[in-house]
């Protein structure tokens, strides 16, 4: 089973950002991503706007998105 908790690229902190995953060393919600990407923005926008992600943060969640996904198909 994909896990969240084992993607290095963010965390979760009771304390911090209401416990919401962030990217790793910042206050910055993943589902921020999701929703700025869902708005029409690109990954670059989202690098300019929120400074302290970086692209690899992004490809990371994007594979464990893609890993979770698969792993839901093959439980099906």
């Amino acid at each position: 089973m994909i896990t969240w908790q084992t993607c290095s690229a963010i965390e979760r902190v009771t304390d911090k950002v209401s416990g919401a995953w962030v990217f790793k060393d910042t206050r910055i919600p993943v589902i921020a991503l999701f929703e700025n990407l869902d708005d029409g923005a690109t990954v670059d926008e989202f690098l300019e706007w929120f400074p302290g992600v970086t692209r690899e943060q992004i490809h990371a969640v994007f594979k464990y998105a893609t890993a979770s996904l698969l792993a839901d198909e093959k439980a099906a």
